[in-house]
């Protein structure tokens, strides 16, 4: 099964160490739990990057310390030539399929950096960031957080910011946003919105989970959920059956098997799961999903078939979604 399986998780939060001179994304003996090398051998086809500007540098420092993330990333990419290689649009997907060198992606969690400037989106987006979430945990100028008290929805500015998403064709992220700026941006969205990594809340009670009818929605607009390996989203044992809970969860509540996939936050979990340490270890999921009753062909949408399903209808989409230097 896993020679035939492609597998695309949209978030890890890598880039830190990174940033922080403590690794190199080309260097497997370093700390951490995904780097390029162990991403190629575990099967892994492509992974979304995330750059998550850090409190202590918002205001004032948020757009230089998003810019060093994103520097970061060019710098690891053209370290590694063969090895590696950026996806930005639809015809680089073909070589996702195809096989090596193991395709990365950029995103942005939380809008901070963006200020109150729309134009920034389209900055972003020239500098190869493909996915943006307006909010982290709190409140920020653009809208509420899902930890934040009140939950409030988009504010006037982060309206305007998912309008400038729009034009430029960015995928817009809801993990991190409160409950109210969830339906609200599925109600001006042009594409539709994605969970980059989010659990169930039916399964754990925490505000950065979805609920049943947020998970419902979201698949009827056409997004994916991607089910993170962070034990407190996870709730229970928070181990590797509970994950496969999670995407269970989501193809019961859905009906569908269409609108789930992995968003491990790799990189960004303080303790990590128990069966599912490092990348290396994603086999054993499809192994689990597989065990559990899922058809070969639901495992393979559910380990990337239907993030690349979603990544080939936005990005192959209308000239005025699919922005152009």
């Amino acid at each position: 099964m896993g020679a035939r399986m492609t597998i695309v998780d949209t978030h890890a939060d890598s880039l830190g160490a990174v940033l922080a001179g403590r690794r190199r994304l080309f260097d497997p003996a370093a700390e951490g739990q995904w780097d390029f090398v162990r991403a190629t051998q575990s099967g892994q086809r492509l992974q979304f990057l995330s750059c998550w500007v850090e409190p202590e540098y918002v205001p004032d420092r948020a757009l230089a310390r998003l810019l060093a993330y994103i520097e970061a990333f060019w710098r690891e990419v053209e370290a590694a030539p063969g090895l590696v290689r950026p996806v930005r649009a639809a015809e680089d997907l073909a070589g996702v399929v195809a096989g090596a060198p193991l395709g990365v992606a950029l995103a942005v969690e939380g809008g901070d950096a963006l200020g109150t400037d729309p134009g920034r989106v389209s900055l972003l987006y020239r500098l190869g960031v493909r996915m943006l979430s307006l909010t982290w945990n709190g409140r920020n100028q653009l809208a509420d957080g899902a930890e934040e008290p009140g939950a409030g929805g988009l504010s006037r500015a982060g309206r305007r910011m998912v309008e400038a998403m729009n034009r430029v064709g960015m995928i817009p992220d809801v993990s991190h946003l409160a409950e109210r700026g969830f339906w609200e941006l599925l109600e001006i969205a042009a594409l539709p919105p994605v969970a980059s990594h989010s659990n169930c809340r039916a399964l754990a009670d925490h505000p950065r989970n979805l609920s049943d009818v947020q998970i419902r929605a979201l698949a009827e607009r056409g997004g994916v959920q991607g089910i993170t390996y962070v034990r407190a989203f996870l709730g229970g044992t928070a181990d590797l059956e509970r994950v496969v809970d999670h995407v269970l969860h989501v193809l019961d509540v859905t009906g569908t098997d269409s609108s789930v996939g992995l968003g491990s936050d790799f990189d960004g979990v303080e303790e990590a799961v128990p069966g599912l340490e490092d990348v290396s270890r994603v086999g054993a999921l499809a192994e689990r999903l597989s065990g559990r009753g899922l058809s070969e062909a639901t495992v393979a949408r559910v380990m990337g078939g239907n993030w690349l399903r979603y990544l080939e209808q936005v990005w192959g989409g209308t000239p005025a979604l699919h922005y152009r230097l």
